[in-house]
């Protein structure tokens, strides 16, 4: 006996269930093709503890990176309050607790499951640096109360150290090379490229108690203690740096004044450098306090100075070319001042300045403005044809410049590279394809069940 015409409508929707599934899974399995997943997103946080205050960086970059260095972006800016670690000698507790503030808006900021794999690091320049000169137990006590509360955090600390002043220097100029685009910077073509060695600027670092120079020179350096090399992004650069301790524009400050109360009779200073109408009172122990002031002090530190200003601006200018050594240098081509090592300077540069306080601002504009030239002109040897190559900023690229991004991209070099995650996938057309083979299935599927329930009925 034949099939009725239900049971030959069961047995074609069974059969079409069969090769319609049958093709989806083929699709789905066979035309499957390994896809790579977006790179995951590395965090890095950097401390800056300068000789006025100490600023906290975020930043983050892919962790497939490009050329086995990261292409790292600034997250976050933070500013601790309160003056810079080495103010705290005579009470270390209070430059780990300073730091709190900043910190807790790190953690913030980066995911909780990426902590623990999160490098952080604070490194202390020059203010640390004549702490340890003047007083290396303080020094010690003062990085000990640091490293106590920054390891107590979820994030893998690298410590706390004093950096180089020829480290900040170079890093430095890794920072402003890489924020304009003159290190690595993405084409047209969706191709990361390396610029020619040629655009390459210099980086002038006036802090408060040290400034520093670094560039590219246009032969080579002849004093290597003077030389570093850095491998990014595939190439290998040297500059030309130096750090000069106690050259700072707030060291330079108390210099000035020792200097002039040396040539005075007694407790009042005529102070040219300040404008004329000044008048005001500070205590010697705090002027001699510094291992930068090398003039003799008086013997009662306890006694308050009277300094008032005269507003002479040829005078101004005399004493503060005293304080540079300049006929170290007579003759010699590539010296600076101080008798110290440096080729003749070339092509643009960014000088990274730091900002006085308030209340000081008016009364060392005359100061701080003269020794800014003195300094470029007569010491670095800038003239009135290069003197126009110089740029002042905080920022550039809307980043702060400064030793600290510098140092994160050297980081990444040493991060190894983690393979990018992949996944099985179907290209969109093969996707499409499956999911109307999906649907038909599942139509075939609820037709035979429906048949079936009629024939039962």
């Amino acid at each position: 006996m034949g099939l009725t015409w239900k049971e030959r409508v069961f047995t074609a929707l069974l059969g079409a269930a069969a090769v319609s599934g049958l093709t989806t899974l083929i699709l789905f399995l066979v035309e499957a093709t390994n896809v790579l997943l977006p790179a995951d997103t590395k965090f890095g946080i950097v401390f800056d503890a300068g000789s006025s205050h100490t600023s906290l960086f975020v930043y983050q970059w892919l962790a497939n990176k490009e050329n086995d260095t990261g292409v790292v972006s600034q997250a976050l800016a933070c500013q601790a309050k309160g003056p810079g670690i080495s103010s705290y000698a005579s009470d270390p507790a209070q430059a780990g607790e300073s730091l709190q503030g900043c910190l807790e808006e790190a953690l913030a900021l980066i995911p909780k499951a990426k902590h623990q794999q999160t490098p952080m690091f604070l490194g202390a320049t020059a203010g640390m640096r004549l702490l340890s000169q003047k007083n290396s137990s303080q020094a010690e006590d003062v990085f000990a109360a640091v490293n106590r509360v920054l390891s107590r955090s979820p994030v893998d600390f690298w410590g706390a150290e004093l950096l180089a002043g020829q480290d900040e220097g170079a890093l430095g100029w890794v920072t402003i090379n890489y924020v304009l685009g003159l290190l690595v910077k993405y084409s047209f073509s969706g191709e990361w490229i390396r610029p020619l060695e040629g655009t390459l600027v210099g980086a002038l670092d006036m802090g408060g108690a040290s400034t520093q120079i670094t560039f590219v020179p246009g032969g080579p350096i002849l004093d290597k203690t003077t030389q570093a090399t850095f491998r990014l992004y595939g190439t290998e650069h040297s500059v030309y740096t130096h750090s000069y301790l106690c050259f700072g524009r707030d060291q330079m400050l108390n210099r000035l004044l020792a200097g002039l109360v040396q040539s005075s009779p007694g407790l009042l200073v005529r102070h040219p450098c300040y404008h004329s109408g000044y008048r005001g009172t500070l205590a010697l122990a705090a002027l001699y306090g510094s291992p930068c002031v090398q003039a003799a002090a008086p013997r009662d530190l306890g006694q308050n100075l009277t300094v008032e200003g005269t507003g002479n601006p040829g005078a101004c200018v005399a004493a503060i070319r005293g304080l540079f050594n300049f006929s170290s240098c007579d003759g010699r081509g590539d010296c600076a001042f101080d008798g110290v090592y440096q080729p003749p300077v070339r092509g643009h540069f960014y000088v990274e300045a730091s900002s006085p306080g308030q209340g000081r601002r008016l009364r060392d504009y005359c100061a701080s403005g003269l020794y800014v030239l003195t300094l470029l002109l007569e010491g670095y040897g800038f003239s009135q044809e290069t003197w126009g190559g110089i740029e002042f900023r905080k920022q550039a690229g809307g980043t702060d410049i400064g030793w600290t991004l510098g140092y994160m991209l050297n980081l990444t070099s040493l991060i190894p590279v983690e393979a990018p995650a992949q996944w099985r996938a179907q290209s969109y057309g093969v996707w499409v394809a499956g999911v109307v083979f999906l649907v038909l299935t599942l139509t075939a599927i609820l037709g035979a069940t429906a048949v079936q329930l009629w024939r039962r009925d």
